[in-house]
């Protein structure tokens, strides 16, 4: 008898869970998916989103150039690399070992940390969103029965492309972290090399590309919530109702 009550209890929970889904899912597309998109078009508008001009994007990385190193060899142990001298004599040019660097730490770029801040909630938002119509358009979903499943094919045409925002917008962390990594071992590279003004610039560009990706990546969350909010709200009947009992009984 308690068994019995408990299983009552499981299904009663998991029954007001289902209402709970469509319940949250319907307030969500009717009434906050057009907040959200009103939303990002006024971030898209504003900084850090919005820099007429890319050099507002730059940080200075407070790497200075050192003097050059020239150390005559006469202890007579092989240097790595040697130059003939004007004298004749072999010199071996040092590289710059990075010790400590004159101001401390190399700073972050702030801009597109800011950036970065602001967007990460925000994608974490869509991805949780997506996945509670992905639930709720399952729920949905009616027994699988012969004839009149136009509406069920609007219900899995709709949990697809639910499946596919879900899945670009777990997509955005990966490229958040792949460029504070990429911009680390850059950094590294010109301690090590300050002298090459070659990497300075790479580190100029990747800030002023992850600039433009993290704009994109912004709009491409309007566009996924504007284009579930387009497609859910056109099919709103079909996805709460796919078969219609009206016209099964005037079959007969």
């Amino acid at each position: 008898m308690i068994r019995q009550e408990s299983q009552e209890e499981a299904n009663d929970a998991v029954e007001s869970y289902k209402a709970t889904v469509k319940e949250q899912a319907e307030e969500l597309v009717i009434k906050k998916f057009p907040e959200r998109i009103i939303h990002f078009n006024k971030l898209l508008n504003e900084t850090p989103f919005l820099c007429e001009d890319l050099t507002s994007v730059h940080s200075d990385l407070k790497i200075p150039v050192p003097e050059p190193q020239i150390i005559n060899n006469h202890d007579g142990d092989p240097p790595a690399k040697k130059r003939k001298a004007v004298d004749g004599t072999e010199e071996a040019v040092m590289g710059a070992k990075v010790f400590i660097l004159p101001s401390g730490s190399v700073p972050i770029n702030s801009h597109i940390t800011l950036m970065v801040d602001t967007i990460k909630p925000l994608i974490r938002q869509l991805v949780e969103e997506a996945n509670l119509l992905k639930m709720w358009v399952s729920f949905l979903i009616p027994k699988i029965e012969d004839g009149n499943n136009f509406g069920v094919s609007i219900q899995e045409e709709t949990l697809g492309e639910i499946r596919t925002v879900e899945s670009e917008a777990a997509a955005f962390f990966d490229q958040i972290s792949r460029y504070y990594m990429t911009r680390a071992k850059l950094v590294s590279k010109v301690a090590k090399y300050p002298h090459i003004d070659d990497y300075r610039r790479t580190v100029v560009e990747l800030d002023e590309k992850e600039y433009l990706s993290l704009r994109i990546t912004l709009s491409e969350i309007r566009n996924h919530y504007a284009t579930l909010h387009d497609m859910i709200t056109k099919n709103m009947e079909k996805i709460k109702k796919p078969r219609n009992a009206n016209s099964i009984e005037a079959m007969y």
